[in-house]
């Protein structure tokens, strides 16, 4: 066996603590300090909920939500999100698995065909709907402008965005005041 290494010990990369909250459960791993926090949810937590896309920040597929906020993934340090609490899709769901409005609206008014963008889309109108319970079809168009789908035409995302802000507002026992669409 030939020794590449001349002798020299194999340098091991340098690895950074990173302590975080996914999803309500708290986290501390080791990362390299440039690896990318979709890399890091990927690989490290296995959360392969956020998908990775362009790696430039311009299709929204990695988007999740980091203190209260919705983030590119692939434009962040995992070492960035250090103290963070993080949002994936993976965290949508319920605890007893019961889908999230945004899902069943998703699934029931077809707003994903080949499902790569759907993570990303989902983190975009969460954070809307937490911010904006009743958005008009033209705050949902406005508000996931961000993020790119190559299939669906937008249609049925927006319907599943309205979906799921109805569904909301009857969960939280608010009245429809009237159809402003």
């Amino acid at each position: 066996m030939t020794d590449h290494t001349n002798g020299a010990a194999a340098v091991k990369p340098q690895q950074e603590t990173i302590a975080m909250t996914v999803n309500g459960k708290p986290y501390a791993v080791s990362a390299p300090p440039r690896m990318l926090l979709s890399d890091l949810l990927r690989d490290e937590l296995r959360l392969t909920g956020t998908h990775v896309g362009c790696e430039h920040g311009v299709c929204g597929a990695c988007t999740i939500i980091m203190d209260g906020r919705p983030v590119r993934s692939c434009l962040v340090f995992g070492v960035q999100a250090d103290g963070a609490d993080i949002r994936t899709v993976e965290g949508l769901a319920g605890e007893d698995g019961e889908l999230h409005p945004l899902q069943t609206g998703f699934w029931e008014k077809h707003g994903l065909q080949c499902g790569f963008c759907t993570p990303g889309m989902l983190m975009t109108a969460c954070h809307l709907l937490e911010h904006n319970p009743d958005p008009s079809r033209e705050e949902i168009r406005e508000a996931i402008s961000g993020n790119l789908c190559r299939c669906t035409g937008y249609q049925g995302i927006v319907d599943a965005v309205q979906f799921a802000a109805e569904r909301l507002r009857e969960r939280e026992g608010m009245k429809d005041d009237g159809d402003r669409r």
